[in-house]
C-alpha cells in the first residue's frame, strides 16, 4: 500500500496495526487498525453494563463482609497468642556478651 518510494509498512508487534511510515519526514504518515471481530453489539451495551454494575456491587459486598468480621478474626489471633504467651515459661533473654 506504500505509495513513494520513502514510505514504509510496518506493522505494529503490539496490537497488529499497520503504520505508514515516511523515512523522509521520520514520521508516521497513516495507519490501519487491524478488523477485531470481538466487538460487542450496541443493542447488548445495557446488559453488559448491567453485568459489570453488579460485579462491582458483588465485589463490594465482598470487601465490606470481610471489613465487618476482620476484628473478630484480630481479637482471635490476639487472644491465641496471649493464651500462647501465658503458657511459654519466662526465661532470661540471651544477650551476645553473655556468650563471652
Amino acid at each position: 500500500m506504500a505509495k513513494l518510494k520513502s514510505e514504509l509498512e510496518v506493522t505494529c508487534p503490539c496490537c497488529q496495526a499497520t503504520l505508514v511510515v515516511d523515512l523522509n519526514l521520520g514520521r508516521v504518515v497513516g495507519h490501519k487498525e487491524p478488523d477485531r471481530g470481538n466487538k460487542p453489539e450496541l443493542s447488548d451495551a445495557q446488559r453488559i453494563l448491567a453485568e459489570q454494575a453488579a460485579h462491582r456491587e458483588a465485589v463490594f459486598q465482598q470487601s465490606v463482609d470481610s471489613e465487618k468480621t476482620r476484628g473478630d478474626a484480630l481479637a482471635r489471633r490476639f487472644e491465641e497468642a496471649l493464651k500462647q504467651a501465658h503458657e511459654e515459661p519466662v526465661t532470661k533473654p540471651m544477650r551476645d556478651f553473655d556468650l563471652d
